[in-house]
């Protein structure tokens, strides 16, 4: 078992990590301000400040995109479209970056790695056959166009996902969708032009063999964004989160992702590798939080003494490190799984960093709120935003529950083999 990066991979992550330091990092409170002032004057908070588009062409200068390319599917769109033009990364070699691009909101998009592009990029490397990565995946790689992923649904308890009714039947040469899904992340973005939809074909097949993927671009008449929605009252611009109706929506089936009925199996290679990289940046953003709260803690005094000489602050700092340290672990663990044994080998280890380092963040970001007072939960201060962040991962890509009673059954069986 060794967690410690390539040569290569460490060098990525210095670069990334100046990056983010030099050039993105120092801008991101005039980004959030001037977003603040377009919305409070009544304009279109959803168009991309140009100060977006200029990051990401230096980023992409310096060899900076695409960052999430996997050594195994990424063959030839590495050399034309990835990281200095050189092969993909793996999970574990990828993970420490995903945790730099976490201490900044922006740095994702920056790099072309923020969810959902990357795990639909990775879909269309996968599962994509040649016409599908030529119409979609070369232009999400070059950065031209967005997408969105389009699974849950309203109607219905989606954390159990054969719940899923919004149907995709077969009609000779094409797939017709019917259904509403919601918080179909980045339908927001103007430039969002395609849709990953999965919709139940075969309701008397198999549970995991009902459901089929869909690829729905986004102007296809019957597509209609009902509203966007707010976590905890903020709506994420440019990208946000949607509820969308398909009605009629009628697509040629060579639209259809590997095959009638494959949508689970694409889905589980989906979530692994996106798993490990939601909780590595999360573990970024409790690093933030808390170099946040121990320079409050030390800056500010009440009562004659530093805020970190009181109330038992430097233990919650303690804890807090201990935490996080503790985190990072548990998911480079889950990566390097992935990498030796593959998603299905890595089943308990990808739930528990889906159950745990969520809730660690959140911890962490409670407490550097707490430390400062009524400005962290203003939006003085990145606090409340990355606490909505954490809090809304906790449900994202299956709730904590879920995630927990599959870490579960899989100790539970050991035993019951045994026996």
């Amino acid at each position: 078992m060794d967690f410690a990066p390539s040569a290569r991979a460490a060098d990525l992550v210095e670069r990334v990590r100046r990056f983010v330091d030099d050039e993105i990092l120092p801008v991101e409170p005039g980004y959030h301000r001037e977003l603040a002032a377009v919305r409070d004057a009544g304009g279109d908070p959803w168009q991309p400040l140009p100060m977006l588009a200029e990051l990401r062409a230096k980023a992409r200068s310096e060899g900076l995109w695409n960052l999430f390319l996997p050594a195994a599917h990424a063959g030839e769109y590495a050399a034309r479209f990835g990281t200095d033009g050189d092969a993909g990364l793996t999970n574990t070699d990828y993970a420490p970056i995903a945790e730099v691009t976490g201490r900044s909101f922006l740095a994702p998009h920056v790099f072309n790695c923020n969810a959902p592009d990357s795990g639909n990029m990775e879909v269309l490397l996968q599962y994509g056959d040649q016409a599908q990565r030529d119409r979609w995946l070369e232009p999400l790689l070059d950065g031209r166009i967005r997408s969105a992923f389009a699974m849950t649904e309203p109607g219905v308890a989606s954390s159990d996902a054969t719940n899923m009714a919004a149907t995709a039947v077969l009609d000779g040469d094409e797939v017709v969708l019917n259904g509403r899904k919601w918080w179909t992340t980045g339908i927001g973005h103007p430039d969002c032009e395609v849709i990953l939809f999965m919709g139940l074909t075969d309701p008397d097949a198999g549970k995991h063999r009902r459901h089929t993927m869909v690829i729905v671009p986004r102007d296809t008449p019957g597509v209609r964004v009902e509203r966007m929605l707010p976590t905890m009252g903020r709506y994420d611009e440019p990208f946000g989160h949607g509820e969308v109706s398909f009605t009629d929506v009628r697509v040629p089936s060579s639209h259809i992702l590997l095959g009638p009925g494959q949508a689970f199996e694409i889905a589980q290679g989906r979530l692994g590798p996106g798993r490990v990289h939601h909780c590595m940046r999360l573990i970024g953003l409790a690093e933030s939080a808390l170099e946040a709260a121990c320079r409050r803690a030390l800056d500010r005094t009440a009562f004659g003494k530093p805020l970190a000489n009181l109330g038992g602050n430097r233990e919650r700092i303690a804890k807090a490190r201990i935490a996080i340290d503790s985190a990072r672990l548990l998911v480079l663990n889950a990566a390097w799984k992935l990498d030796t044994v593959g998603a299905f080998g890595a089943l308990s280890e990808i739930s528990q960093i889906k159950a745990q380092v969520p809730a660690v963040a959140q911890d962490v970001i409670d407490f550097a709120m707490q430390i400062h007072g009524g400005a962290g939960i203003s939006d003085d201060f990145p606090l409340s935003a990355a606490w909505t962040a954490a809090r809304a991962i906790r449900l994202a890509d299956g709730p904590d529950e879920v995630h927990l009673d599959l870490v579960g059954r899989v100790e539970l069986a050991k035993y019951a083999e045994r026996r």
